[in-house]
C-alpha cells in the first residue's frame, strides 16, 4: 500500500477555503463539493460524483489495526511467502511473458519485482478489495490522523470521474483507496495508468497487461534504476561494527567488502555501488544488502518489513534461495515494544507514534542505545535491552 499521492489539487486553492477534517461528515462532504466547484468542476459533476457518500467505519478500523506489521521479518516473510504463490508467480511470469519483456526494455525493471507486488497486493488480482473507493476516500480525508495524504485522492478520483474512468458507487479497492491488480491510489492512476492492452482505456481490475506496465511506469518515475540490483543475501563476519548497519548508513560495495561482508551466493556487484547492510533481526539472524533501487520500495510501502519482504520475494521469483535465518535473539512482544518506545521517548529520541512497530525511526533510536550501554548495536531490540533501559 503507497500512501504518497500524486497531488492534483495542490494549488488550485487557498489553505482557507479547503475543507478540514474533523466535525460533521456530512458539513465536511458539503465543503469539499464547494471546493470541487471553486477548482473548475462543474456542479453537476461534482453533484453526481459526491451523491449517496458515507462514512465508512470499517475503514477506519482498517486503518487502526494493522497489527501485521508488528510481526518481525522472519516471521512476516514466512506468512506473505508460500509455495503455492511462488508457483503462481513463476505460472504469471509466463503466461505474461510478452508484457514482462516489454516492462524489462521499457523501465529495466525485472519481472519478479513486479510479481512480488502483485502477489501481495492482491494474490495476483484474485482479491481486490470491497470497500467503496470513493467512501474510503473521503472517510480517511475526513479523519484527522493523515487527511493530507487522502484530500488529494478525492479530487483525483472526481477527475477519473469527470474523464468517464470511474464509478463513484461501484468503483471498489482496498480500504486506503488504492485500485486494481497492483493496488494504484486513483492519483497514480491518473498520472501512471498505461493502457498496455490498447483497448483504448486503462483498466487495472481487468487488465493485468495495464495493471504491470502503470505499475512499472510509477516505479521508474519514483527512481528505478534500470538494470540494477535491489537486494542482496550477504554474510557477515564476526567482529563487524554493528553500528555501521541499518538504512541509514550507506557504503561502497568495495567497503563493505574489505569489512568482510560476503555475498551468500555468486559475487558482489558493481564495486563502486552504494549499499545499506540491513540485519532486520539482528546481528544472529539474515543480513542482506540493499542497493539504491532498495529505497524506491520506501515510495510504495513505508513499512520497513513489508518492504523488505517484497524486495526479497522479488529475488526468489528471480531464482535465488531460501534466506539463512539463523539464530536471532528474541525480540519483543507488542506490549513491550509500545514500552519500549515509551522509554526511547523519555529519553528524548523520536520514535513517532507509540504504536509497537519495529519502524525506522524505532530501530535508529534502539541502535543508539544499544551502543551507549556497550550492547551489539544491531538495532534489533530484545528484553536484555528493555531492562537495561
Amino acid at each position: 500500500m503507497r500512501l504518497l499521492p500524486f497531488v492534483l489539487a495542490a494549488g488550485l486553492l487557498p489553505a482557507a477555503a479547503a475543507a478540514q477534517c474533523g466535525g460533521g461528515f456530512q458539513n465536511f462532504v458539503k465543503l469539499m463539493k464547494d471546493e470541487a466547484v471553486q477548482a473548475g468542476y462543474d456542479t453537476a459533476t461534482v453533484n453526481a460524483f459526491f451523491a449517496g457518500t458515507r462514512q465508512d467505519n470499517s475503514v477506519l478500523k482498517a486503518d487502526r489495526g494493522q497489527g501485521v506489521f508488528q510481526k518481525p521479518f522472519i516471521e512476516f516473510s514466512r506468512r506473505l511467502i508460500s509455495q503455492n504463490r511462488l508457483k503462481r508467480g513463476r505460472q504469471m511470469a509466463q503466461k505474461h511473458d510478452a508484457t514482462f519483456k516489454r516492462i524489462e526494455s521499457t523501465y529495466g525493471i525485472d519481472r519478479g519485482v513486479l510479481l512480488a507486488f502483485w502477489a501481495f497486493e492482491t494474490d495476483y488480482g484474485g482479491y481486490q478489495g470491497d470497500f467503496n473507493t470513493r467512501d474510503a476516500l473521503v472517510t480517511l480525508a475526513h479523519d484527522c490522523r493523515r487527511p493530507e495524504l487522502f484530500r488529494p485522492q478525492v479530487f483525483s478520483a472526481l477527475e477519473l470521474f469527470s474523464q468517464g474512468n470511474f464509478d463513484p458507487k461501484r468503483t471498489t479497492g482496498a480500504w486506503a483507496g488504492e485500485i486494481g491488480m497492483v493496488q494504484m491510489l486513483p492519483g497514480d492512476i491518473l498520472e501512471h495508468g498505461v493502457d498496455a492492452d490498447g483497448d483504448g482505456k486503462v483498466s487495472l481490475k481487468t487488465s493485468a497487461p495495464d495493471a504491470l506496465m502503470s505499475g512499472a511506469r510509477m516505479l521508474s518515475h519514483l527512481g528505478w534504476q534500470p538494470g540494477q540490483p535491489w537486494l542482496q543475501e550477504v554474510t557477515i563476519p564476526e567482529g563487524l561494527d554493528l553500528s555501521l548497519t541499518g538504512t541509514a548508513r550507506k557504503k561502497s560495495v568495495a567497503q563493505w567488502r574489505d569489512l568482510g561482508v560476503a555475498a551468500r551466493d555468486g559475487g558482489l556487484p558493481d564495486k563502486s555501488m552504494r549499499a545499506s547492510l540491513l540485519l532486520p533481526q539482528g546481528h544472529k539472524g539474515p543480513a542482506f544488502l540493499a542497493y539504491p533501487n532498495f529505497d524506491v520500495y520506501f515510495e510504495w510501502n513505508q513499512s520497513f518489513t513489508y518492504v523488505l519482504t517484497a524486495a526479497y520475494f522479488a529475488n526468489r521469483l528471480q531464482g535465488a534461495e531460501v534466506y539463512d535465518a539463523g539464530k536471532p535473539e528474541s525480540g519483543l512482544s507488542s506490549t513491550q515494544m509500545k514500552q519500549l518506545q515509551q522509554k526511547l521517548q523519555a529519553l528524548g529520541h523520536n520514535v513517532g507514534k507509540v504504536d509497537g512497530i519495529l519502524g525506522a525511526r524505532t530501530r535508529i533510536a534502539v541502535q543508539k542505545e544499544q551502543a551507549r550501554l556497550g550492547l551489539p548495536a544491531d538495532a534489533w531490540p530484545t528484553p536484555a535491552l528493555l531492562q537495561r533501559l
